[in-house]
């Protein structure tokens, strides 16, 4: 079967609170993790609440990175979507847990688009 996307939802635990909280970094080491991933960066788009946390979304040729975080708990979730076999989206994680620092973390990958046989 050939699937139309890869879909990786991370959890990072125990992360370092300013950095969760940091809407410019968090944004900067998004974006250099897409490059590093072997993506095509088009646009991003990323907001700090009040009084804390951020979330945002780096949009890529391939599909897209996101996450939302919170800074009171020390959690971050990681969104990466892509629909592209030259893209590493561990590359993408790695940068951003350099970041986020996070005390433990998880993964889990999802195939998008699953297709076999016949395609309408």
């Amino acid at each position: 079967m050939q699937e139309l996307g890869r879909h990786f939802i991370f959890e990072m635990f125990g992360c370092d609170r300013g950095a969760l909280d940091d809407e410019l970094a968090i944004s900067e080491a998004m974006e250099r993790g897409a490059r590093d991933a072997g993506a095509t960066v088009c646009g991003k788009v990323f907001h700090h609440f009040s009084p804390q946390g951020v979330t945002g979304v780096v949009i890529i040729a391939e599909s897209h990175l996101s996450i939302h975080t919170w800074p009171e708990y020390r959690y971050a979730a990681l969104d990466i979507f892509t629909c592209s076999t030259r893209t590493d989206p561990m590359k993408a994680f790695e940068r951003i847990k350099g970041l986020l620092k996070p005390e433990s973390s998880s993964v889990i990958e999802v195939k998008r688009g699953m297709l076999g046989g016949d395609v309408l």
